[in-house]
């Protein structure tokens, strides 16, 4: 029997309509789909990093970081706190390596190697696992790594008793290899006392900040002085390589005092006997008037090739952490070249960099890239990432290498830097007392660097740069010799014994 004509409309119309409304579901659930999609596949890294994404942060803090390590030892830790950002960070003799380590505040974020190297301490680098993609796909955070440095623990100690809270620094590197063996800045701060949040944290941090030292200042990376006569072995191996000297023994030519060129102004010398005087006399007893003179000869571009291949001018130097780049003008008129080739004008340096200078010398004139990481590894110790040697410049002839190194030693076993002989070993050095201030007026600078090597060795141990910003000084060089390169020999002594 057939439905009258009304009632099978309606029920046409009724099925019309129900697929209607699936169709529409249907569509409702693709584009459910396709935003769930979207939002989770191609947005989840942008969304991940959105500072209003408090998940992100708890997750950060939900487990305990990697640890940075030192001869073997832990220097940091984490500590369980309860609360929603759980774990904070602790550190070791947190003063003592905060140069190396720097902070990880949960308010203020990270520095130095905590920052460098915040994704294998954190658990977030995919090289962590050995199935990246799965991690990737299931965003399930990894364990923290451990971050293995090159730091010697008796070296860095012996470099932060020595410079006592005075304000100053240390870099001492291996000058084979480049690593770097300690880094000290003072006057130093905890880390851990930033590591939290809350007044506690904001009040240190503020503290930190408005303290006249500046202890959260790196001096050993992050701040540049004029390196004073420190220089002048950068400028000797310019002179050598350019055949301006060809024998250290002979006369070089500079009066004193030394008349600027194009000026009235005479540059005096305080140590007796260096007018006239050889390139070997002016490095042992820091003759301004010789090592401005030969600047000059060299000439600025033959300067300018010389600094570079030290690594002054450099904006690229890693460690992992950046350094501060060692300045040396690149146009200059030809007093200014007089002056900066001693040191003093515009030409600046970190600690690390005149390390490297003495580091370049003790290596035969090869520089090798300076570095602070060993290793990175995974939880169960498994090596993730290995640093090798490699080599930086070229900084100067083997012979001209080999002529320094007599000098430097001549300087320690004869000269201004006799404090700095260690008993039994072979041990090269320079002094030097940078003026700076309006007019020459502030507290000079002391400096020394050097190197050693024990007497049985086929290559010298370390070498070494200190520089001390509150050192008393009546002449050029004395107080090098006096603040400076006593703090230098007790590093070398530990890095002999390191050695042996």
């Amino acid at each position: 029997m057939s439905l009258p004509p009304s009632l099978d409309l309606a029920r046409t119309g009724g099925t019309s309509t129900v697929r209607r409304a699936a169709v529409l579901c249907l569509l409702l659930l693709v584009a459910l789909l396709g935003n769930a999609a979207r939002v989770q596949v191609f947005q989840a890294s942008s969304l991940e990093q959105n500072p209003a994404n408090r998940r992100l942060v708890m997750a950060r803090y939900a487990q305990p970081r990697g640890d940075i390590v030192v001869d073997g030892e832990p220097v940091t830790g984490s500590k369980d706190t309860g609360q929603a950002l759980r774990y904070e960070r602790t550190y070791t003799d947190g003063p003592l390596y905060a140069p190396v380590t720097g902070y990880a505040s949960q308010t203020y974020g990270t520095t130095l190697v905590e920052n460098a190297e915040d994704a294998i301490l954190s658990g977030t680098s995919a090289l962590l696992s050995p199935f990246p993609l799965w991690h990737d796909f299931s965003r399930a955070r990894r364990p923290g790594g451990d971050v293995v440095t090159t730091i010697s623990a008796p070296l860095q100690r012996a470099a932060y008793e020595g410079l006592d809270g005075r304000r100053g620094a240390v870099a001492a590197v291996e000058p084979s290899s480049g690593r770097i063996l300690a880094l000290v800045s003072s006057p130093s701060y905890d880390p851990g006392l930033l590591s939290g949040t809350g007044a506690r944290v904001s009040g240190a941090w503020s503290g930190l900040n408005a303290a006249r030292g500046r202890p959260m200042l790196n001096r050993a990376i992050r701040e540049t002085y004029p390196p004073g006569s420190t220089f002048k072995i950068v400028t000797a191996a310019a002179a050598l390589d350019a055949g301006v000297v060809t024998d250290v023994d002979a006369p070089a030519g500079a009066p004193d005092p030394y008349l600027l060129p194009g000026t009235r102004t005479r540059l005096p010398d305080e140590a007796k006997g260096c007018g006239g005087a050889s390139l070997a006399y002016a490095i042992r007893w820091s003759c301004n008037t010789v090592m401005a003179h030969l600047g000059v000869r060299v000439g600025p571009a033959g300067m300018l090739d010389a600094v570079s291949r030290f690594g002054f001018n450099d904006s690229s130097l890693r460690i992992p952490s950046r350094v501060a780049v060692s300045n040396f003008d690149r146009r200059m008129t030809p007093d200014q070249l007089a002056l900066s080739a001693i040191g003093q004008y515009d030409t600046t340096a970190t600690p690390l960099q005149m390390a490297m200078v003495a580091a370049a010398v003790a290596n035969g004139g090869e520089l090798a890239y300076p570095y602070l990481v060993d290793r990175t590894t995974r939880p169960d110790g498994t090596v993730v990432s290995q640093t090798t040697r490699r080599p930086y410049q070229r900084a100067m002839e083997p012979l001209t290498a080999l002529r320094l190194r007599r000098l430097m030693v001549d300087v320690v076993e004869g000269g201004s830097g006799s404090k700095a002989a260690i008993e039994g070993a072979r041990v090269g050095g320079k002094t030097g007392t940078a003026q700076h201030g309006v007019g020459n007026t502030g507290t000079p600078y002391a400096w020394f660097i050097g190197w050693a090597q024990a007497r049985d060795a086929g290559q010298p141990a370390v070498a070494v740069a200190v520089v001390v910003e509150d050192a008393s000084a009546e002449r050029e060089d004395i107080s090098g010799g006096g603040s400076a390169a006593p703090i230098a020999r007790s590093v070398m002594e530990e890095a002999l014994r390191r050695e042996g």
